[in-house]
């Protein structure tokens, strides 16, 4: 019998002048451990007079985890923050009761050709913590935990594995782990795998009970603790997992929570514009993403 339990093919969505490939949500599985939301961004090759520009827009009760391949991406959100987010570094913005932030393509690469590759994810907070207050971290690529053993190289892009600990400061039991092979050759890492598991390939292909499976699906395990497979030669793998959470996770538009009510109160203060709630984001305060009017209860 497979450990197989669901294959979600890749399916493209509009961000803003921009097309990504979503993993998460889908319909048959809502949320693989805390994570409800994966896209994949490109690899997408951009002109001179190519950009990403998503305006200013609002989150709550969600982590949202920006992880670049290739690229640039300035971040601007409604608590200050301004940092480009480079290759192998990572941007963790906790919205909590609300954040507003924008995603663009940096000043100094608008007039150029450039790349743009990498995930973009949400990751759902526990119950006691969807309301607190919005925080921002970014932690450089140089502080991400990466290692070698034989000829597989790991990166521990966020959570704890294998008795390390990456310094994104998640808020529950998950990781977010990427694995290169040199050569073929078989992994048996399921004894150290928790909860729900993931896996989405980005190059090469996996061999599994033997099925071969490639890029653009993401695998969903039946048991995380049978998780084994071969890589191919120069294969790249990425593992999304943890402990899920007890209370279903809703998801609107933006918004995250696990009381409906929260969600459409946040609806309506994104469409009065209620700056108490989702303040301006500075230097980015000239146009915002409406709130689509379809969603909005009882209009």
């Amino acid at each position: 019998m497979s450990n197989i339990g669901l294959i979600i093919e890749e399916k493209a969505a509009d961000i803003g002048n921009f097309l990504v490939g979503r993993l998460l949500p889908f319909r048959e599985k809502r949320a693989v451990g805390p994570f409800v939301f994966i896209d994949h961004m490109g690899p997408a090759a951009l002109k001179d007079y190519q950009n990403l520009d998503v305006a200013p827009h609002p989150h709550i009760g969600l982590s949202t985890l920006t992880y670049l391949l290739e690229g640039s991406i300035q971040h601007k959100d409604s608590l200050g923050s301004d940092i480009e987010i480079k290759p192998g570094a990572v941007n963790w913005m906790t919205a909590g009761r609300g954040v507003v932030h924008s995603e663009r393509t940096p000043e100094y690469l608008r007039h150029t050709e450039k790349y743009l590759h990498g995930f973009q994810i949400w990751v759902g907070l526990p119950k006691e913590l969807e309301q607190s207050e919005p925080t921002f971290h970014h932690t450089e690529a140089a502080d991400i935990p990466s290692w070698t053993e034989g000829e597989l190289q790991f990166k521990l892009i966020a959570g704890e594995l294998f008795g390390r600990k990456s310094p994104v400061p998640v808020h529950s039991r998950l990781f977010f782990l990427e694995i290169k092979s040199e050569r073929a050759q078989k992994i048996n890492i399921g004894s150290d795998l928790f909860g729900e598991v993931a896996m989405y390939v980005l190059n090469g292909t996996v061999n599994i009970e033997g099925n071969t499976f490639g890029g653009k699906q993401l695998l969903i395990a039946k048991n995380a603790s049978l998780c084994e497979f071969v890589m191919s030669e120069n294969a790249t793998v990425y593992l999304f997992g943890g402990e899920p959470f007890a209370e279903e996770r809703f998801i609107f538009w933006n918004f995250v929570s696990s009381e409906k009510e929260v969600i459409e109160r946040a609806k309506q203060d994104w469409f009065d514009q209620n700056k108490e709630v989702f303040p301006q984001v500075p230097g980015d305060e000239d146009e915002y993403v409406p709130l689509p009017k379809a969603i909005l209860k009882n209009r």
